[in-house]
């Protein structure tokens, strides 16, 4: 019998040649193995006891966080009906992808927290511009335009805040803007300190359902005692009802840059209002135009309509520039000839064909201009151009015409002396014509306007403001717009409160003493939002350089003493004291409050009910919407 050898020495002993086949037959062997152990696996999976997921291989792409992969466990009963068949081996749900590859998802109580984060650092931005002593932003916009401005809502629309969830506190700005005019500023801090408040109460774990609840029900009970505190102004005594829309207006113009003219301005903001139809109130009767150069004092007040020269062609200064009761006509006719080649294409064999084509165009234009004078038009206005040869036909009839005139002011004109835009000339009668008690062309600064004065249909005016700077006219043309809108909603509303952060103490001492008769966590959420009214007047201080804690114990002590007779004390800027606001004729319509208090506790409601934010793989890369650069693409033919 031979000796027994080692395996060592027997693969020493084969050939190299032999060696490589021997080591291929053990590398098929290990992966036959391999592969009929994964398919047994898949046939066979493990028993339901042992509760093994299935995990995808390590070096498979990793489905989506939406992606589902579980076992399938029997219920109860079905479990008790298959007890005598033996063990059974559980079925496996396919994996299901909702989102798209690449889709970011951000959920739970992380992505909560971080949204009121980005709504308070919005918040932040324009913390500086509340107030008289508020200071102005400076923003230069993607294409270098530079604007000045402590309007909220100007500031909030030029942010261009991409965080979805801080993008509310720009909508609420805008909505407020549109709705009252003022206390943009307001509701955004309102709605930043609200989230601030009850973020603690997030993080201790109390759920966001309870938290809106509880802020509702405070917006509730605020707003009902506003409407309790509000005073209401009997318009049947003319000159206290102007006092009031005078010290509503001069108290908007407090923190705008227009501040230190306000009993200027102020004058002007009501009269235009007041002269606006008194049950409609259409604040776009009011027309703003911009002259750049003079002083502020320059502006004027316009009883009718104004709009700025239009262009010209010769014979324009011929014509007569001024007019006692005009009978005026708008158009949207074009009274010019059209040059050949912008006509249809026409072949003619005779010079007295083309002749004849030629008087045709003529006869057209002089049909229409004659027309227009048969019909006794004084004043004729057109939103196209009118061209030299009607210039001149017009001027030699002294009439006086405007081309190119915008649709706001072409509309404003035919609201205001009772006359409609007409498409075509033809059948044009004195009943189409609209008239006023004086039309004349005047030099404001260096320009030329337009001027319809003592117009009887439609009661409507217009605000020509001067300023050095067209970023200062611009800031002058925003204020007045919200004292404009303040004034009209208190003609409308009739009822006031006095400003200077005294409603939000008073309201705040109100919720702190409702807070405590509301069992459960109710009470913690509406003494959350007590506290967060007093970020008016605490912002109020800082921003003039006051000492916040001493005002604000002396406003809470204050309130807290006597309501009836300190309900109306607030920080007042000019003395550097807490003083009677109402007695300082510092006063603001109710509906400022109401609307920027529902509309704060509306947007922190908003976003405090959002847990998760889904982001689709095109928002999150701007260069996904892009348009491929031309060039030569796969397929397309070569150009040469």
């Amino acid at each position: 019998m031979p000796p027994r050898r080692s395996l060592w020495a027997i693969y020493k002993g084969i050939e190299p040649r032999h060696r490589v086949l021997l080591g291929m037959g053990f590398m098929g062997f290990s992966m036959l193995g391999i592969w009929v152990s994964d398919r047994l696996e898949k046939r066979f999976p493990a028993p339901a006891d042992s509760r093994v997921t299935h995990r995808a291989p390590a070096n498979a792409a990793r489905p989506h966080a939406t992606t589902t992969t579980q076992n399938y466990y029997p219920e109860p009963g079905r479990q008790a009906a298959m007890a005598g068949r033996g063990p059974q081996m559980p079925m496996m749900q396919p994996q299901v992808i909702v989102l798209k590859e690449g889709t970011d998802t951000s959920q739970g109580m992380p992505q909560l927290l971080s949204n009121i984060s980005a709504c308070i650092a919005v918040c932040d931005t324009i913390r500086t511009t509340l107030g008289p002593r508020g200071m102005d932003k400076l923003i230069v916009d993607s294409q270098k335009r530079v604007t000045i401005s402590n309007d909220g809502a100007t500031i909030m629309k030029l942010l261009d805040v991409v965080q979805p969830a801080a993008r509310t506190l720009v909508d609420i700005a805008r909505a407020q803007d549109a709705e009252v005019g003022d206390g943009t500023t307001s509701v955004v801090l309102l709605a930043g300190e609200l989230l601030k408040e009850v973020r603690e109460y997030i993080e201790e774990g109390v759920g966001a359902q309870v938290i809106i609840k509880g802020l509702r029900k405070a917006a509730d009970l605020a707003i009902d005692h506003i409407r309790e505190l509000a005073v209401s102004v009997d318009r049947s005594d003319a000159a206290e009802f102007r006092a009031l829309l005078e010290k509503c207006a001069a108290t908007s113009m407090n923190s705008k840059l227009i501040g230190s003219q306000k009993e200027f301005f102020t004058k002007i903001v009501v009269d235009a209002v007041m002269r606006l139809d008194q049950e409609e109130l259409n604040e776009d009767m009011i027309g703003i135009k911009k002259i750049p150069g003079g002083a502020m004092q320059d502006s004027l007040l316009v009883d009718g309509v104004a709009f700025k020269k239009s262009f010209s062609y010769a014979g324009f200064e011929q014509q007569p520039k001024a007019f006692d009761s005009p009978t005026i006509v708008c158009l949207n006719v074009e009274l010019e000839l059209k040059a050949e080649k912008d006509n249809a294409e026409v072949r003619v064999d005779k010079v007295s064909e083309y002749q004849a084509v030629v008087d045709a165009e003529w006869k057209i234009i002089f049909d229409k201009l004659d027309s227009i004078v048969a019909a006794g038009a004084n004043v004729v206005l057109s939103r196209l151009p009118i061209g030299d040869l009607a210039t001149q036909y017009f001027a030699d009839r002294n009439i006086f015409c405007a081309g190119r005139v915008s649709k706001d002011d072409l509309d404003r004109v035919c609201e205001a002396t009772g006359c409609r835009v007409q498409s075509t000339t033809t059948g044009l009668t004195a009943a189409h014509l609209g008239t006023c008690e004086r039309f004349e062309e005047r030099q404001v600064g260096g320009q030329r306007f337009n001027i319809f004065r003592g117009c009887p249909r439609a009661k409507t005016c217009t605000i020509i403001l001067r300023g050095g700077a067209e970023q200062f006219i611009d800031e002058v043309e925003r204020s007045l717009h919200d004292s404009i809108m303040v004034v009209r909603r208190a003609v409308k509303n009739q009822a006031v409160v006095a400003g200077g952060g005294s409603i939000e103490m008073e309201l705040s001492r109100y919720l702190r003493e409702a807070a405590r008769q509301i069992e459960g966590k109710q009470q913690l959420i509406i003494s959350a939002a007590a506290r967060a009214l007093e970020v008016i007047p605490r912002q109020l201080c800082e921003n003039a350089g006051f000492d916040t804690t001493d005002f604000i114990t002396q406003l809470r002590a204050r309130h807290a003493q006597d309501p009836k007779r300190f309900r109306w004390h607030g920080v007042d800027i000019d003395e550097e004291a807490v003083a009677d606001m109402f007695a300082k004729f510092v006063w603001e319509p109710a509906v400022v409050k109401i609307n920027a208090i529902s509309s704060a506790v509306e947007a922190a409601c908003l976003v405090l009910s959002v847990d998760e934010t889904v982001t689709s793989q095109r928002a999150q890369d701007p260069m996904a919407n892009a348009q491929p650069a031309p060039g030569r693409g796969r397929g397309m033919p070569m150009m040469g």
